[in-house]
This record gives structure tokens, C-alpha cells and sequence, in this order.
């Protein structure tokens, strides 16, 4: 027998809660790991003399003991496990990177915001998560269409066709979800929002040369749960939201969320032209759960949205240069299905997932009316296992996204991507973490692409410090953001269009202690061969220079009961050549700052907000080339009534408005068919909201 093997000793580790054998438990020894088998065990060849043992599992508090191992024996370990008693300050599992780490064991930084800060966004806009994206480090939610309201989410400065949407790890909102599909979606049945910030391309494939933002939905209790929400606002919107919850059985569970939701055709300045757009939206999600508790488990889930949005002048008034009304609207009609399955098969988890998504869109643009129809659908299947030190998933995917425009066919276009991509996450030492991966997709339009990402982790006491860089790709379309706005009638296309390829790094310091976190994070992404609208004559190319972003991001929190801050810092230097002339990216300020305060107990909660946002450059303004800085301030009241919440929010205390400085109707119709100016800062001013919360 050799040396190494002498001193080797065997390890069986049994993991139960109560009588009841726990599958897929992840069992760490010395820097390797191994998943319990169906019967609730692990088997591990170990160093002899005493070493530690760490037994984790989902839903279930970590345990960690010492155990004597001797040379040729096997030693039996039985460890219990408890149900975790869920602490809504603390975050810990991660569920948008395959592999199911705890956030701060990931070599990848993985942002989330739990589900007292959902709450906290939910009560000051119930019907969307637009505020809940914009007041995160380093996110900005832009609006890309005064007119209607449609916004998209820019990722340390880079546009939001980037950002690639998930809903519990699904692609549900396609592979474009910007403009209105913000809009659309209610955070009540939200548990926790996930984000990776910079190119994920070897995750997600194409869509996600930007980042990724991962919904995840809450979860069902053992007993029943109701809630419903009801908010009115001085700017009349009205909201109507019910969240259910119920065990079906032993395994099955279900959630259904549903809400209906209005905004009055508002004129904020009196000025003929509508600064908030009138909508009626109808949005219902049931979301149905199995597990076994054997390790195989199923997730199904269906949504259904319906909404009517109207813009333009207000009824009975006409634009002032041609005499005449103009009205923009939007029809949207919405459905989606998909599906979650897992099981464990002996060391392995083997996971599918699916889903299909369709959607019918009625723009009407004054005289312009465009109808389209937007199919995707999503296959994969991936393996995960567990070997010593090593983590791996490798995986095959499919993904189809068929755009049909009825009244410009010309646009039209029919993609089908499927890739192969493989990752291992590697525990090298103790304080020492990596994940590398890597995909290769073949775009059925723009061709073979390969997309790796290394990340590494080091942590020292109280410090941790992580590294990621990655490239990506993204298959441009003509859908944009200058075309959610104008349209694609009047839109012309510069040649055939080629593949955007992007590459980013980050470098982030953390340093927790006690009840006080900071992070600071330097970044930075090149663009090759982006995409780019020209304002001055609505033509879409490929520009011959790349953008590029660099910035930095500070991060503060101190939580410590009853007590919670949070403050942030960006500064994001985004700039693109058009030609000769190099320039900041329009509508991104280089510097952010946001403080937030809360204290809460069981009778409710009281809470500050201050943000500031930079100068920003403009193109397409008659009025301005650079907006002005401006200051938000917003108070949250919350006070609980035996099974009420009532809750007041007081958003934009010091109304600022846009339109304070210049009119938002331009004086002539842009050459893209557009009235208005862009939205560099709110148009609605202060707005006052309040409602009631019952849980039942």
C-alpha cells in the first residue's frame, strides 16, 4: 500500500432531519465536496487525524462538525439538519449561477435584494419594478419613450438591450423584455431579485453581454397565505394586486398572483401634451410546485397579460403646430408558459427547463399604425456533479426568437441559436475560490461564437476580494431602443448589420464587520461593432468604433435591528466615436449617488430616500445638449393595524420636474416621426400614494 494511501481514511456521512434521509446535501471536506446520494449518504475518501465537516442543503441551517478519522477504517457520521429560520436582512443562496452556492461563497458577485427591500419598492410602485431596478448600484432604469412610458435597464452604463431578464432562472419575457415589459410586471409575488453585472454570455448566451437580472418568486408556506394590496395615487394611478399561497398536498403547493392596474391620461404642466400615459393593464400568474423530497422536484408556471396604453395629445387639445391632435398608443397582448424539473441521479443533478412565450403588439404612432407578433422559446438541459474539490455543470441549449411585423415586413426576422456550455467551480483552498466556464452558440443569422468567463475569489478575515472577466456576443435586430419610441416605419437600415462582441472586467474589494458591509468595485466593457440609431437621420449601422465603459461603484450598508442604510455611488464614464466626434453615450450620467434609511419593527416602518443624478449628455434636444443635475427625495410610512398595512409614500418631495426647464414637445417633428424630446428626468413630479396591505 502506498504512502497517500496510508493515510487516507474513509468517511460515510449520513444526513437526516429527524427520521427523514436528506438528498442532494452538499458535503464539504477539506476543500471537496459530494452531494448525498438518494439514500441520504455521501462517501469520502479523507485525510487521517481530525478534520471538519460541513453538511449544506437549501432551506436548512448549515452544520459543521469535527470528526477523528483513522487509516483503514470507515467512520460513520450521522449529522441533522434544522429548517432554516429565514432572516429577510440576510441573503445566502444564489440561484443565477447553476451551481447553487451560497452568495458569499460564489467567486462571481452576485448582487440581490431580498424581500423587505422588494417590499420597501413594492409600496411605492405596486404595479412595476422599475423603481425597484433603478435604486440598485450601478442600474439605471432609462425611459425610452415619454410619449408611453417605456423604459430599459442600463447595466453600468451599457445599453438595456444587454441585460438579459430571467424569472426563477426562465427566460419568460424572451430575449428582448426592455420597453414596456417592466412595466408589466408586479413585485408582489417577488422573493428575491438576483443581478450579475457584466458580460454573462458564457452563462446565458446571447442577451446577456450586459448582465442579468434573475426574478425569483416567493415560495409557498406550510399553511395557507392571502395578501392583497390596494394604492391610489395623487397622479391618478390605481392598483389592485392579490397574492395566494396554499399547500395542495404533501408535495404540491401552488402560488397565483393577480393584479389590475390604471393610470389616468395625466397633463403634468398644462401644456396640451400627455405627460403620463393612460393605461388599463390585467396581469394574472399561477405558479405551481412538486417536490418529493427525494431529490426530484418540478416548477411550473403560466402568465397572462393584457394592457391598453394611450399617449399623445389630450383629448380635445391639438399640437400647436399643426392644428391637428396626435395621438401614440399601445395594445398589448401577452402569454407564457414554463417549466423547472430536477432530479438526482446517484452523485448528479440533471435539471430541464423550458419555456414559450408570444406576443402581440398594436403600435399606433399618429397616423402610423405598426402590428407585430413576437415568438420565443427556450429549451435546456444540464447536468451537475460534484467531484473532490470541483464543482461541474456542463449543459446543451436551444433558444428561438421570430419577430413577425405586419406592416413592415421588411423587418422581419427568425433566429435560432442553440449552444453547448460547460463550468467548473473550483474550491482550491480554503480562501481561495474559481469558476471558469465557457459556451459555444452557433447564431443561425450571425454564425459561431465562443463566450468564456473566469471569476476568482480570495477572502482574508473580514475581506473578500473578487475578480471576473468574460467576452460576449449579442445578435443585433432592429428593435432598439430609438425604435420602441419612434417606431420602424420611417426607419432605414445602413447594409446588413453585424454581430455586437463585447468583453468587461470587474475587480470588487468587501470588507464586512459586524453590522457594517462596504464594497467597492472597479469595471470596465469594450463594445465591438456596436449598433447605433443616427438621430439626425433615423438610419441603423454597426459603428467602425467601439464603445467603451469604464467606472467605479461604491457601496455602504450598516443593519443592525431596527436600524437600516444603504448608500451608493456610480461613476460611469460611457463613451462612443460616430464618425469623427467622440462623445459620452446620451442619457448616462457619470455620477449617481443614493442613500437610503430604514427603521422597521413589528408595528411598521419609516424610511428615507435621497438620490442624485448627474449631468447627462443629450442628442435629438433642440433645447439642451446636457441636462442639469437633480436631487429625488422620498418618505415611506408604513403602520401596521392588527392584519393592515397602511402606508403612505411621498416620492419627489421637491418636484422636480423636466419640464421646469425645458418644454418636453419639440417645436418640429423629428426626421424619426417624434414629438418629444427624451426623458433625462422625472416628468411626473411630486406624487403622493397610499393604500392598504392585508395578510391573511
Amino acid at each position: 500500500m502506498s504512502a497517500s494511501a496510508q493515510d487516507l481514511g474513509r468517511l460515510r456521512v449520513e444526513v437526516r432531519v429527524g427520521t427523514e434521509v436528506v438528498v442532494a446535501a452538499e458535503v464539504v471536506v477539506g476543500g471537496m465536496s459530494q452531494l448525498t446520494d438518494a439514500f441520504g449518504v455521501a462517501v469520502l475518501r479523507v485525510p487521517v487525524g481530525t478534520t471538519r465537516v460541513t453538511v449544506v442543503r437549501e432551506g436548512f441551517i448549515p452544520v459543521t462538525v469535527l470528526v477523528a478519522v483513522t487509516t483503514g477504517q470507515e467512520r460513520l457520521v450521522s449529522v441533522q439538519l434544522e429548517p432554516e429560520i429565514t432572516l429577510e436582512e440576510e441573503v445566502t443562496v444564489v440561484a443565477s449561477t447553476r451551481t447553487d452556492r451560497r452568495l458569499e461563497d460564489h467567486p462571481m458577485r452576485v448582487e440581490a435584494l431580498n424581500r423587505e427591500e422588494i417590499e420597501e419598492k413594492m409600496l411605492m410602485t405596486p404595479g412595476d419594478i422599475v423603481m425597484m431596478l433603478n435604486e440598485m448600484g450601478g442600474m439605471r432604469v432609462q425611459t425610452t419613450s415619454p410619449s408611453l412610458g417605456a423604459a430599459s435597464v442600463r447595466i453600468q452604463g451599457m445599453r438595456g438591450r444587454y441585460t438579459r431578464f430571467l424569472s426563477d432562472g426562465l427566460p419568460l419575457y424572451g430575449s428582448q423584455p426592455g420597453g414596456l415589459g417592466l412595466l408589466q410586471i408586479p413585485p408582489m409575488d417577488l422573493g428575491q431579485v438576483e443581478v450579475i453585472k457584466g458580460v454573462a454570455s458564457a452563462l446565458y448566451g446571447a442577451g446577456a453581454m450586459g448582465g442579468v437580472v434573475n426574478l425569483l418568486s416567493r415560495r409557498p408556506g406550510e399553511e395557507p397565505e392571502r395578501e392583497i394590496l390596494f394604492n391610489q395615487s395623487t397622479r391618478g394611478a390605481t392598483d389592485g394586486v392579490v397574492w395566494l399561497s396554499s399547500p395542495l398536498s404533501d408535495s404540491w403547493a401552488m402560488t397565483l398572483v393577480g393584479g389590475g392596474h390604471r393610470q389616468d391620461q395625466t397633463d403634468v404642466d398644462s401644456d396640451g401634451w400627455t405627460d403620463l400615459a393612460r393605461y388599463e393593464r390585467g396581469v394574472v400568474r399561477p405558479r405551481v410546485f412538486w417536490d418529493n423530497g427525494q431529490g426530484q422536484s418540478l416548477f411550473l408556471t403560466a402568465g397572462t397579460t393584457r394592457e391598453s396604453r394611450t399617449g399623445g395629445t389630450q383629448p380635445g387639445r391639438a399640437l400647436p403646430e399643426t392644428g391637428a391632435p396626435y395621438r401614440q398608443a399601445l395594445e398589448t397582448r401577452r402569454f407564457d408558459l414554463g417549466a423547472l424539473w430536477q432530479t438526482v441521479a446517484g452523485r448528479s443533478v440533471l435539471t430541464a427547463r423550458a419555456t414559450l412565450a408570444r406576443q402581440w403588439h398594436d403600435h399606433q404612432f399618429g397616423e402610423t399604425l405598426e402590428r407585430d407578433r413576437h415568438d420565443t422559446s427556450f429549451a435546456e438541459i444540464t447536468v451537475r456533479r460534484a467531484t473532490g474539490p470541483h464543482t461541474w455543470v456542463g449543459g446543451l441549449a436551444v433558444e428561438h426568437d421570430a419577430y413577425r411585423p405586419d406592416d413592415v415586413p421588411l423587418f422581419a426576422y427568425a433566429f435560432t441559436t442553440p449552444g453547448l456550455f460547460v463550468q467548473d467551480d473550483i474550491d482550491v483552498r480554503p480562501w481561495l475560490a474559481l469558476s471558469m466556464s465557457g459556451r459555444l452558440d452557433h447564431h443561425s443569422e450571425y454564425g459561431w461564437f465562443f463566450s468564456p468567463r473566469v471569476s476568482a475569489l480570495v477572502r482574508s478575515g473580514d475581506w473578500s476580494t473578487r475578480l471576473s472577466t468574460g467576452t460576449g456576443f449579442y445578435g443585433p435586430t432592429p428593435l432598439t431602443e430609438e425604435t420602441e419610441a419612434a417606431g420602424l416605419t420611417r426607419l432605414e437600415v445602413d447594409g446588413p448589420l453585424g454581430a455586437e462582441r463585447g468583453r468587461s472586467v470587474s475587480i470588487d474589494l468587501t470588507r464586512a464587520h459586524g453590522p457594517f458591509a462596504a464594497t467597492a468595485t472597479v469595471f470596465g466593457s469594450r463594445i465591438v461593432d456596436p449598433v447605433h440609431v443616427d438621430r439626425s437621420t433615423y438610419v441603423l449601422r454597426n459603428l467602425e468604433h467601439p464603445t467603451t465603459n469604464i467606472g467605479l461603484e461604491l457601496l455602504g450598508t450598516y443593519r443592525q435591528t431596527p436600524l437600516a442604510i444603504t448608500t451608493s455611488y456610480t461613476y460611469v464614464r460611457s463613451r462612443e466615436q460616430v464618425g469623427l466626434v467622440t462623445s459620452d453615450v446620451a442619457q448616462t450620467p457619470r455620477h449617481s449617488i443614493g442613500f437610503v434609511a430604514m427603521v422597521e419593527n413589528e408595528d411598521g416602518r419609516v424610511g428615507l430616500e435621497l438620490y442624485y443624478t448627474g449631468r447627462q449628455r443629450l442628442e435629438a434636444n433642440p433645447h439642451r445638449d446636457t441636462s442639469e443635475p437633480y436631487t429625488l427625495t422620498g418618505l415611506l410610512i408604513e403602520r401596521r393595524v392588527g392584519r393592515l398595512r397602511l402606508f403612505v409614500n411621498l416620492e419627489n418631495l421637491t418636484d422636480v420636474r423636466q419640464q421646469q426647464w425645458d418644454p418636453v414637445l419639440r417645436s418640429d417633428r423629428a426626421v424619426d416621426g417624434r414629438w418629444t424630446v427624451d426623458a433625462w428626468a422625472p416628468l411626473d413630479g411630486r406624487v403622493i400614494n397610499g393604500g392598504v396591505r392585508v395578510q391573511f
